[in-house]
């Protein structure tokens, strides 16, 4: 979503009122003859949510958020809340602040203070006044001293307890006031030299053991001791600090670990390893329970892997076991058999062990990528005649890295794979045959409404779990009414964990999976330039879907569109359909809660999301991508 910078200075407020009433009730309720395309009033700028309710009664003054335990870390943020009654007039530390017709409110707030925020709410009626003090905690950061020679002791990258290889660097990097001369003291007595770049002091450092760190794997924190001794030096002036580094050299034999090792019950809960280019990177791989890969490294909690001579990836050291003596040398792909069934087509891959592998997907192609293989593919047999995969190629890539190819004569509509002992079976989904005319009669489709019991709450205290529950009982009516079969991931309040939903998903066969919900913003963002709705998918055979239901969501709500984006969320990961994740509105913002808690709102969106379905299958029927 489009983030701009948070406003400073005098505290600022703004308030988002509804737009006309006509607006939001006649796009709801009037029948539409083609749902998917809009109404002359839809063309039209501005909201068309329904209007604010009035409330009135007791003045009660109430922050929602932030809480008086949060530590808020920027200089400037939002805060709402509500007073009880929609006429009241609402002053925070003397600044006016709009309050809507339900009582809710919503303010860019400076936060002033070394350790303590003090905001003072007043708020008045005609017959009654209530006042508030509340306090907020600042968070701790790193200030540079006034003294011409400091270290960032918080800067230290890595710390902790680190496992390396001996022939490779490990980089280091450490904020230190500029024009210092920066060096490492290292517990033999050698040192290492930093050298400034783009803000920061860095090195690298190879061969070293500093402290114990502890096993690998296994229980004991090490012991501590043993760490290196920063120096920072300008002219007759020296600050140190202690680096909290310990540091162990790997063993030069190969260590093989099991991810996920789900028999045992020691894997993460959903089968599958994440796997990132770089600590705290984003979702790259996806390893299932029993893929074996070769450790190269590990920093705290992130275990190094070697795919292959040439690729790497990081993981979550929780989810990796070790297999004492296993051998994880380059495994042999044999000769590749499809076979077509009734609502896919499985590649059958055999393989001498558990290789980790990635997917790409392409508009009508998937390319399987295998490292640590090398090709023995003597041949490729098709099976019976079958018209979804048109073609099928293996090249080796590398010296150790093999990739099969899948053409479709079809757009991809979803895939998995899975072991099957130390075969790789690809399953590739045939498309739903789609009636143009009932796009949705005789499809499966899967609707989630996100986060019980947590998620974003309003100025009102709605939570937006109820808010979802309330969208997706609707939105399941609407398309049961033309034709499909609808199953949800929750029908009430209690708590469903993530990987239950996607696996449910999936164990259903669902052709699409819908999942609701809504937005808020991390601290010192600010909310009235940066709000509107969106749609995320994670797949490009998603996109589509996802373009298609946000239109349709900027056309009924009148909102600014943030547009369809790709993102690493569990609930558009799943690969055997077209997934989508909406954001329609933003519960911190007065009118757009209450267009949550009225079921006319509701009705709003689940008929956005329909609107944008129907659009997706027809386009699909008539063989778009």
């Amino acid at each position: 979503m489009r983030l701009a910078a948070p406003l400073t200075g005098p505290l600022r407020v703004v308030l988002l009122l509804a737009g006309c009433a006509g607006g939001a009730g006649s796009g709801v309720t009037s029948p539409r003859p083609e749902p998917g395309t809009l109404t002359p009033s839809e063309r039209s700028s501005g909201s068309r949510l329904p209007p604010v309710p009035a409330v009135h009664g007791p003045l009660r003054l109430a922050i929602v958020y932030p809480d008086s335990l949060t530590r808020v870390a920027v200089d400037s943020s939002f805060v709402f809340g509500s007073v009880g009654d929609g006429a009241a007039v609402l002053r925070i530390n003397g600044e006016l602040v709009p309050v809507a017709p339900n009582g809710a409110w919503i303010a860019w707030i400076p936060f002033r203070g070394d350790s303590i925020v003090t905001l003072r709410l007043e708020a008045r009626t005609a017959n009654d006044s209530a006042r508030l003090e509340y306090r907020l905690r600042r968070a701790p950061r790193f200030v540079p001293p006034a003294a011409a020679l400091w270290i960032d002791t918080t800067s230290f990258a890595p710390a902790g307890r680190v496992w390396w290889p001996g022939n490779r660097y490990l980089p280091l990097s450490v904020r230190v006031s500029e024009g210092a001369t920066v060096q490492l003291r290292l517990s033999d007595g050698s040192t290492l030299p930093f050298a400034a770049d783009r803000g920061a002091y860095r090195a690298a450092l190879r061969g070293a053991r500093l402290g114990d760190p502890g096993p690998l794997f296994g229980p004991g924190p090490g012991a501590p001791g043993g760490e290196p001794i920063l120096e920072a030096i300008h002219g007759s002036d020296t600050v140190r600090a202690r680096w909290p580094l310990r540091l162990a050299l790997l063993d030069s034999v190969p260590l093989t670990v099991e991810l996920n090792d789900d028999q045992a019950h020691r894997g993460g809960t959903d089968s599958l390893t994440v796997g990132r280019a770089a600590p705290a990177a984003t979702y790259t791989w996806f390893f299932p329970s029993g893929t074996r890969a070769r450790v190269s490294g590990r920093i705290n909690g992130d275990l190094h892997l070697a795919l292959s001579s040439s690729s790497e990836a990081w993981v979550a050291a929780s989810e990796a076991f070790p297999v004492p003596g296993a051998a994880l040398g380059p495994q042999l792909v044999e000769s590749v058999t499809l076979s077509p069934r009734s609502d896919r087509v499985v590649a059958r891959i055999p393989l001498g062990g558990r290789v980790p592998y990635q997917i790409g997907e392409e508009a009508r192609a998937l390319t399987l990528l295998l490292y640590g293989a090398v090709s023995d593919v003597n041949w490729l047999r098709y099976g019976s005649r079958d018209t979804l995969v048109r073609l099928a190629t293996t090249r080796q890539v590398s010296a150790d890295e093999v990739e099969l190819r899948f053409e479709l004569n079809a757009p991809v509509w979803g895939y998995r794979a899975r072991w099957s002992g130390s075969d790789l079976l690809l399953e590739i989904r045939r498309p739903p045959a789609i009636d143009r005319r009932s796009p949705l009669r005789g499809r499966t489709i899967v609707v989630d409404p996100g986060h019980p019991p947590a998620g974003a709450t309003g100025p009102t205290a709605l939570r937006e779990s109820e808010a979802n529950l309330a969208i997706g009982l609707e939105l399941a009516a609407l398309l049961r009414a033309q034709g499909a079969t609808v199953l949800l991931t929750r029908e009430d309040s209690r708590p469903v964990d993530l990987w239950p939903r996607t696996r449910f998903a999936d164990s259903v066969d669902a052709e699409v999976l819908l999942s609701i919900h809504n937005n808020a913003l991390p601290d010192g963002v600010n909310p009235f330039t940066n709000n509107g709705s969106s749609a995320f998918y994670n797949h490009p055979r998603a996109l589509p879907l996802a373009r298609a239901i946000q239109q349709r969501m900027v056309a009924r709500f009148g909102l600014r569109d943030l547009g369809a984006a790709r993102g690493d969320l569990a609930l558009v990961r799943p690969t055997w359909m077209p997934a989508v994740l909406t954001e329609g509105l933003f519960m911190m913002l007065p009118e757009q809660e209450a267009a949550l808690r009225s079921p006319l709102g509701q009705r709003q969106y689940a008929l956005a999301v329909l609107e944008g379905l129907l659009s997706f299958l027809r386009r699909r029927a008539g063989g778009e991508w």
